[in-house]
């Protein structure tokens, strides 16, 4: 069991929580090992739909900044582990429920951008800090839940969007308080657990091809300018700014 989640199947419903203090932020071993879980229950004949939820102060902060400040070489071996992770949830065979309370950051982004029905409590909000950690991607899976100029803005800016505020976009399913988010989601995956599972796979399977453009494409895309950010003077500034809790100077 990685210390990092656990999984748990009850009913036909997996449910895998994110269980790492303090910010739920995962290096690039428990990435790898988190995307080997998804893809794993996905497989499973007894899961017909997955939630990922999380315990602690926020849903999840992306990668272990910590670990890309002492070696920045493995940043290739971190975005292997997010293109996996996110692949995993969006081509997951199953349906998968995304539940998110506090914040969502970086790779919480694509966690729930690659899902199919996303849940969020109250305290729940999204943001995308990237370029203020010298770091690309993400950015088509946020263009999954917000239209394309506020998604500019929030990469632009960095600013994030509380979950009330994210509903006038209407990729939150149901708003609730932090305390009543995992029966909300199981109360959902109960309704889909109940149906055919053949039927819900080839429903999955179905409108995964209908999209426009493809995900996982688009993503590795975005991954090729996080190694070009990775050479620049300023990135090397920018995480070093956040290790020390400080500001960035340019």
């Amino acid at each position: 069991m990685n210390s990092a989640f656990r999984v748990e199947l009850n009913e036909h419903i997996a449910e895998l929580v994110l269980n790492k203090p303090p910010v739920n932020a995962l290096n690039s071993d428990e990435w790898l090992s988190l995307a080997e879980n998804i893809s794993a229950l996905g497989t499973n004949p007894d899961v017909r739909v997955v939630i990922i939820r999380a315990e602690g102060r926020g849903f999840c902060a992306g990668v272990d900044i910590k670990e890309l400040d002492a070696y920045p070489e493995r940043i290739v071996r971190v975005n292997a582990g997010n293109y996996a992770t996110f692949k995993a949830v969006h081509r997951c065979a199953v349906p998968v429920i995304t539940a998110v309370h506090g914040f969502v950051l970086g790779g919480g982004i694509g966690i729930t951008g690659a899902s199919d029905v996303v849940l969020a409590s109250h305290c729940a909000s999204f943001a995308l800090p990237e370029v203020d950690r010298g770091a690309m991607g993400g950015g088509a899976h946020l263009q999954r839940l917000f239209p394309v100029q506020k998604v500019r803005h929030m990469f632009f800016t960095g600013e994030a969007v509380s979950a009330s505020d994210a509903m006038q976009y209407g990729f939150i399913e149901r708003l609730v308080e932090k305390n009543e988010l995992p029966e909300a989601a199981r109360e959902i995956a109960r309704k889909i657990a109940a149906k055919s599972p053949a039927m819900i796979r080839i429903a999955k399977e179905a409108l995964n091809g209908i999209e426009d453009g493809n995900l996982e494409d688009k993503y590795r895309w975005e991954q090729g300018f996080t190694l070009e950010a990775y050479t620049q003077p300023d990135s090397a500034e920018t995480r070093r700014a956040f290790v020390e809790k400080r500001e960035s100077k340019f």
